[in-house]
């Protein structure tokens, strides 16, 4: 059967109370062929998640309801063994201390720290450098990363494409890790390897129906305007590291005020949303915004450091680029699924942007 994560948001929520509503989903879990594998809940932000191995989302809800009628606030499908790395576990705390009448009692909060790199698309790299100039930058960064995760005891997430998702509790050693993972590379080869890090924080069920979607997105996001000498750190995670390893490496680090977050994170909200549309650009983005642009322009180009479209026209580019990964398409179906008008065009911007014909790319991937 599937597994399922889901969200209770309770205001005021306490271990106890959650501990009992958990044994009631145990007493009724047959009834409903279920199995209730355990939950985390977090005093402070109110929330809890469970994870119960169920026949589909609707019996979830059914089970919940009758049980204690704590209906879900939302449920996605999910992976054991990805929960696993990114919470440490899939089944109760080893050691949570049950209570007398047996009431298994404990307070684990899902919240983490998630690392995130981005690197060139190793082919292209290939491509480019040479296979053994770029499987030898690969490797390094493979090792040192993986060396430097465990180090600072995080635990490195599967993962679709090339770089590291990493999962910690502590935001204080997830920024000495990237701190120490940008130290094993010079900041030229950093460049070769298109190598950017992004640290957020968050819970693993938000508006997106993949575990921490809305966490890993906006580090992803913050990678993008990240240079290959920085790290790039969310708001929330300064809030959590001391003040003096923080200022020790200032320098090193690029912090966003809230409002360019949000802004950055509307940004490519948008380009997820229209990036099809071949009639988007900078002209409706304003419109959706309310935004004059002039400011918009002002306001992208100091952020990112390109107008909005060409920043668009390279996330197309990108979003094209994974297209052609998955399938051999024609290079007209490419065009059109990624929101170009022309083949020629986006050959051209495609040549420009990698060093290499849509069709050769292609043939270096199937």
């Amino acid at each position: 059967m599937p597994i399922y994560m889901d969200i209770h948001i309770v205001p005021g929520v306490k271990a106890k109370d959650v501990a009992e509503a958990h044994r009631k989903d145990l007493f009724h879990q047959e009834e409903f062929g279920c199995k209730c594998m355990t939950y985390w809940i977090d005093e402070k932000r109110d929330s809890i998640f469970c994870l119960i191995d169920a026949p589909d989302k609707e019996t979830v809800k059914e089970l919940h309801s009758k049980a204690h009628g704590l209906v879900p606030n939302k449920i996605i499908e999910v992976s054991s063994s990805v929960v696993e790395s990114f919470l440490g576990r899939i089944f109760d705390p080893e050691d949570a201390i049950s209570s007398p009448d047996g009431l298994k009692i404990f307070s684990d909060p899902s919240f983490r720290i998630l690392l995130v790199t981005r690197i060139n698309d190793p082919a292209l790299l290939r491509h480019q450098l040479g296979m053994e100039k770029a499987d030898d930058l690969l490797s390094r960064h493979n090792a040192f990363g993986r060396q430097h995760i465990a180090e600072q005891g995080g635990t490195e997430v599967e993962h679709d494409g090339p770089g590291f998702i990493a999962s910690f509790d502590s935001a204080g050693k997830a920024m000495v890790c990237a701190l120490n993972m940008q130290k094993d590379l010079s900041v030229a080869e950093s460049a070769l390897l298109g190598f950017t890090i992004g640290i957020n924080g968050g819970e693993p069920v938000g508006s997106s129906n993949k575990l921490f979607g809305d966490t890993i997105q906006f580090a992803r996001h913050l990678c993008a305007v990240c240079k290959p000498s920085q790290v790039a750190v969310a708001s929330n995670i300064k809030e959590l590291v001391s003040a003096e390893l923080y200022q020790k490496n200032h320098n090193r680090l690029l912090d966003l005020p809230p409002q360019e977050e949000d802004f950055l994170q509307s940004l490519f909200t948008k380009l997820e949303e229209r990036w099809q549309d071949p009639d988007f650009g900078t002209a409706g983005y304003c419109k959706a915004m309310a935004m004059s642009q002039s400011q918009f322009y002002r306001k992208t180009t100091a952020l990112t450091g390109d107008s909005f479209n060409a920043l668009l026209k390279d996330f197309r580019l990108e979003k094209a680029r994974k297209l052609m990964k998955k399938q051999r398409y024609s290079i007209s179906q490419i065009t059109f699924d990624s929101g170009f008008t022309s083949p020629s065009y986006f050959t051209k911007c495609f040549k420009k942007k990698y060093g290499l014909l849509p069709m050769t790319y292609i043939d270096l991937q199937h």
